[in-house]
């Protein structure tokens, strides 16, 4: 059935396509030997060492971006360490004002993220990224001198903006250099970095606590001035570390890069598209798919406790009996513990080539602790081993269910819309976070904890729907009916369908 590849001959008229015939996978060839054979010839053939060249790819692309969000994240929640310092009282905030505050950070960043993951085609991603992480870095030193509600807010929403293209940005780029098989661990490691952000930030706030009154200067001013200044710097280093796409790759050569780009297209059976100039009604055509909503979905479900922990986390131990010094201290425990199980369960996860149970056993014992927060009311000891639970399964289940709808978008145009869009819709429960953990609620916060709890469930419902839905494709285009169609398709289509191709293998 080689008709139905997407990687037949060229048809006539089908625009943006490349013209090098060595470009597309011979069907032949695929009818001779394994996958893995393939890449091994193909090494052979170009002298490439994969063993070295991994990790060349790994130091070259993993650190940088792990830098990246570290810094993101960190002067994303750094707010809740500030508000911790008196934030709140010294700009006269009232009512859920703070929580406002919160909130319109997450209104551009949803709605930016598909727009920036699009615009990173055009503008090489280590201008791009280096760019917006100065930017923030600059607007996070000037959320240390607002004076009152308006400022804060002004500051909060362009962060929102600037972060926009950060996250589902480096995901995009991680999967094009990554399969299905080597993904999870690179993946997780890159998002453990929130595990250690929120560790930090915890640890930096403790430490920044001397510098109350120095200038003038209230603490948390300082903790919005001293992380921003470190984020600009990076941002210069950033700027000569960032990779960029495989094919336009500073750290790899010409033959690195032929084997890097025609390996993963052998393994996945699709060509990545990356020389397809995508329009509008690629991206839009994207957003009719299941396969594009259900991760988001799920997302959106883990995204709800995540944040409501990494905004309140600190309060809440704060209000077990530790003064805000020593809750700053504790807080950082839990973080390294999820840090930790993040990359164990990854090394499993890639281990047995296995998504769905890994994500669902996390989600478990991240309600195990949300439950212990929210029932142990009387016992201070029991709640912060909750906090325990809670980030270890939150942060471990989201790279899990990022990095499993990743690897299942097969062309450029659906990683870049999916992974922008699981990000960004599933952010507008940042949204619900910030309203859910009301200081009237305080200190058993009960509405918010029962509300994550419902939000965790209904992830593992979408994860189940989204397993079910990869299961049921690979059945139905292995059909005759679905071959035939597929094969009458323009070439352009065939390619930008990616992973709708019979020769991919949806992962779960």
């Amino acid at each position: 059935m080689s008709s139905i590849n997407s990687n037949t001959p060229e048809k006539q008229g089908s625009p943006d396509i490349i013209k090098d015939p060595e470009y597309f996978i011979s069907t032949e060839s695929l009818d001779k030997s394994s996958p893995e054979e393939q890449v091994e010839q193909l090494a052979q053939d170009l002298g490439i060492n994969q063993k070295k060249l991994m990790w060349k790819i790994d130091l070259w692309v993993v650190p940088p971006f792990c830098l990246l969000y570290f810094l993101s994240f960190l002067d994303r929640v750094n707010i809740s360490n500030a508000n911790l310092y008196g934030l709140s009282t010294e700009l006269g905030l009232v009512g859920n004002q703070y929580n406002t505050a919160l909130t319109v950070f997450f209104v551009p960043y949803v709605f930016f993220e598909v727009a920036a993951n699009y615009t990173i085609k055009f503008v090489r991603p280590h201008i791009w990224l280096s760019i917006l992480v100065l930017l923030f870095g600059v607007l996070s030193i000037g959320m240390g001198f607002v004076q009152n509600f308006g400022g804060l807010v002004a500051c909060r929403f362009l962060i929102g903006v600037t972060e926009a293209s950060t996250f589902p940005s480096i995901f995009y780029l991680l999967s094009t250099y990554y399969s299905k098989s080597e993904s999870q661990r690179r993946f997780s490691a890159f998002f453990s970095c929130t595990a250690l952000s929120g560790a930090a930030s915890g640890a930096i706030a403790y430490k920044i606590h001397d510098l109350d009154g120095v200038h003038g200067l209230s603490s948390w001013r300082w903790i919005f001035i001293i992380e921003g200044i470190v984020t600009c710097g990076c941002a210069v280093i950033l700027f000569f570390l960032i990779a960029d796409f495989p094919e336009q790759a500073r750290f790899l050569n010409a033959n690195e890069r032929e084997f890097l780009k025609k390996k993963l297209e052998i393994l996945s059976g699709t060509s990545s598209a990356f020389e397809i100039k995508n329009k509008l009604k690629d991206v839009l055509k994207c957003f009719k798919d299941w396969l594009i909503w259900l991760p988001a979905l799920s997302y959106f479900g883990l995204i709800i406790p995540s944040y409501g922990y990494a905004y309140f986390a600190a309060t809440i131990i704060n209000q077990m009996g530790y003064t805000a010094v020593d809750a700053q201290q504790h807080s950082v425990y839990p973080w390294l513990c999820a840090f930790g199980l993040i990359n164990i369960t990854a090394f499993a996860s890639d281990r047995f080539q296995k998504r769905l149970p890994f994500a669902i056993a996390s989600c478990v014992i991240a309600i195990a602790g949300l439950a212990m927060v929210l029932g142990a009311t009387t016992a201070p000891r029991v709640r912060y081993a909750g906090c325990f639970l809670t980030a270890s399964g939150l942060y471990t289940a989201m790279p899990l269910v990022v990095c499993w709808a990743a690897l299942n978008n097969g062309s450029h145009i659906r990683k870049s819309v999916g992974t922008a869009w699981q990000i960004g819709f599933g952010n507008i429960g940042g949204i619900i976070a910030t309203f859910i953990f009301l200081a009237k609620d305080a200190p058993v916060y009960k509405p918010g904890l029962a509300t994550c709890i419902a939000a965790v469930c209904f992830s593992i419902m979408c994860s189940l729907g989204y397993f079910y839905a990869c299961m049921r494709m690979n059945k139905i285009k292995q059909t005759d009916a679905y071959k035939q169609e597929f094969a009458a398709m323009e070439q352009r289509e065939q390619i930008n369908a990616g992973d709708r191709n019979p020769s991919f293998k949806y992962l779960y």
